[in-house]
């Protein structure tokens, strides 16, 4: 099968394609025909070496994916033929992936969507019951048109919070229906003009938004970040996913929440496998709007 690799870390020009050996599924392990794979920083990060380690061998890249079993595992409770969405092991920019979270996708989900919702969707729910923010209160969201963003933006003011939203462009992040602000010097007086108390903060976007997060809450209590980090020098939480936070139950919460009409998915760009670089290079210049996908098959 044809799958992204690469042998080194480096910049995005590492990433090659290989004709590699089709996965089998072990217990409790489903493999999957990829329709879609998503691009998250993530990938870009273990690709350039930010997080360490080494390499004894190439490896794959991509936490989601969207696709059909073709084969099922000792245990595993799907069968061949299942349209599904979730989480990969070892790697989704591959024809073939394995797969253990996962969920059946709404038969009015594109691909494309599906491929968007696992890894975006998880942040946004987890940061949202982190900050355990409720209906009537005032929710700040940095990098609201963002894919992590945007999902949160919708999740939020579904539950009855009202959500004032950064982002560069504020009709889109008004189309969710928030707030939107504008990012960039003076957005301190920007967003006092609209609320004269902010509950809690979810920063989605980092680029040095934590001051001003700061500033407008008045401490670090209610204040998460998944983006900035910078976050442990000034006393703000830093939120990462865990294999307990991938579980078939929030996709199933993020289906139900799309069927109902309630998830709009903000795409970026879609890029054929053997252009996974050039993905790379747009999600790491940070102003992507929305979610950035890989078109496998």
């Amino acid at each position: 099968m044809r799958a992204v690799r690469f042998a080194e870390f480096g910049g995005p020009e590492v990433l090659r394609v290989a004709d590699v050996p089709v996965p089998q599924p072990g217990p409790g392990q489903v493999r999957v025909a990829v329709r879609f794979a998503g691009v998250n920083p993530v990938d870009w990060k273990i690709r350039s070496g930010l997080f360490g380690g080494s390499l004894s061998r190439p490896r794959g890249l991509g936490q989601e994916l969207a696709g059909v079993v073709g084969a099922v595992g000792p245990g595993a409770a799907l069968s061949v033929g299942d349209e599904v969405f979730g989480w990969a092991i070892g790697g989704s920019y591959a024809e073939y992936a394995l797969a253990s979270a996962v969920f059946p996708k709404p038969p009015g989900m594109s691909w494309q969507d599906a491929a968007a919702l696992p890894v975006a969707g998880e942040a946004a729910l987890r940061g949202l019951r982190e900050l355990a923010v409720r209906s009537g209160e005032v929710l700040l969201i940095t990098g609201a048109s963002g894919a992590v963003g945007s999902l949160a933006t919708q999740l939020a003011v579904r539950r009855g919070i009202r959500v004032v939203g950064t982002a560069g462009d504020p009709s889109f992040v008004e189309s969710l229906g928030a707030t939107g602000v504008r990012y960039g010097p003076g957005l301190v007086e920007r967003v006092r003009a609209l609320v004269s108390t902010v509950d809690a903060v979810f920063d989605a976007a980092g680029h040095g938004m934590l001051p001003d997060a700061l500033e407008l809450r008045g401490s670090a209590d209610r204040v998460l970040t998944i983006a900035d980090p910078e976050a442990e020098s000034l006393g703000v939480p830093f939120s990462g996913g865990t294999p307990d936070t991938t579980t078939p139950e929030v996709l199933r919460e993020l289906a139900e929440a799309y069927t109902a009409g309630n998830l709009r998915i903000q795409h970026a760009a879609t890029f054929p496998l053997e252009e996974a670089a050039e993905a790379h290079r747009l999600s790491q210049t940070g102003h992507a709007r929305g979610k950035i996908t890989l078109a496998v098959s």
